[in-house]
């Protein structure tokens, strides 16, 4: 592995800011660590900077160890690039002379070469001359990277790189970042709070709660089969709705009898008469106007291509369900559905 934490934690007194965080990261890769704020997520990628010293645990970059309680290789000699969320360009360089600012040591053919090849491999080879105030946030963004990526790091470190910017840029960037650290190869590692950034971007994310790492995972296992019940709640949208196992692997609930996948948060197999709640996403809620099964619209978000509606079923239970646009069905109308999930995930009930 390119990089390796083992049972990390950094204390602050009495509190544990990160707690036992392991993972592995492959070369080439690119890496998330997600979670609402104060979750951890950047005390973490400053230990593996070098920034911040490790309470327990140890780092490793290679095969070589970075930091341990009793051992820490200074930033500048990790070889590692750092991304942060305010860009830290300065502001008398030009876009050239910001990207070779790490470059001093090389003979100055060189160090013009990799320059150029940075300003290409970024997409702004027209703007070397360029001053950080004449460029645009996206802009200045892909320089700050240009800049972290010319020594050739063994990894990457993005600190909420895109969180200044706004919705439409923030997504198109991080599709545009993704291609530029894949093309070159790049192992990469980023945090963030935006699961639409984390989704854009990485190969493998870690949800973050309080210091601990909930799930590290692909985006489609996080999303399809979430490992705990915060993971669920965290990571797209969906609802919980309440069931009881009637035999092994069967649920009875308000839409029917439903196969669940394996059980999550419990301590062994379900038994009858457990109560349990099912995570439904939007696409699995599948309009129909056929079906016999109906429920009432109380609200509905208009998206452009689809609508999100949300629906009140007659015993209660909410669903959410993505529904084409052209479907433009009226608050308190009754609607036809259908549930079709790919995975029903179960998660014992609360209490």
């Amino acid at each position: 592995m390119w990089l390796e934490l083992q049972n990390v934690s950094r204390y602050f007194g009495t509190s544990k800011a990160v707690d036992g965080l392991s993972l592995s990261l492959e070369r080439g890769s690119i890496g998330c660590l997600l979670g609402p704020s104060g979750c951890g997520k950047t005390t973490a990628l400053r230990c593996i900077a070098g920034f911040e010293p490790v309470t327990a645990g140890s780092i490793r970059a290679h095969g070589r160890v970075l930091a341990a309680p009793e051992f820490s290789t200074p930033p500048e000699s990790r070889r590692i690039g750092m991304v942060f969320q305010d860009y830290a360009l300065f502001p008398h360089l030009t876009a050239a002379d910001n990207i070779a600012f790490g470059l001093h040591r090389l003979p100055a053919g060189h160090r013009t070469r990799r320059v150029t090849e940075m300003l290409e491999a970024v997409g702004l080879a027209d703007y070397r001359s360029h001053y950080p105030h004449q460029l645009s946030g996206g802009q200045q963004q892909r320089i700050a990277l240009a800049r972290a990526l010319a020594p050739e790091p063994e990894l990457i470190l993005l600190d909420e790189p895109f969180s200044s910017l706004d919705v439409e840029l923030r997504e198109r960037l991080s599709v545009e970042v993704r291609g530029i650290l894949k093309g070159l190869n790049a192992t990469a590692l980023l945090v963030t709070h935006d699961q639409h950034e984390a989704f854009a971007m990485a190969d493998v994310i870690g949800v973050m709660k309080q210091g601990r790492l909930e799930q590290w995972d692909t985006p489609y296992e996080l999303y399809h089969r979430p490992g705990t019940r915060f993971v669920a709640d965290f990571v797209g949208q969906g609802v919980f709705l309440s069931g009881q196992i009637i035999e092994h692997g069967s649920v009875q609930t308000e839409v029917g009898v439903m196969r669940i996948d394996a059980p999550i948060d419990s301590k062994g197999a379900w038994q009858a008469g457990d109560r349990v709640e099912l995570l439904l996403r939007p696409d699995d809620v599948i309009h129909d106007d056929a079906s016999t099964l109906r429920a009432e619209v109380c609200q509905r978000t208009f998206r452009g291509a689809e609508f999100l509606y949300t629906l009140r079923m007659p015993g209660g239970a909410q669903l959410l369900s993505l529904v084409p646009s052209h479907h433009n069905h009226q608050i308190g109308e009754s609607i036809g559905i259908r549930i079709e999930p790919d995975h029903v995930v179960a998660f014992a009930a609360p209490g």
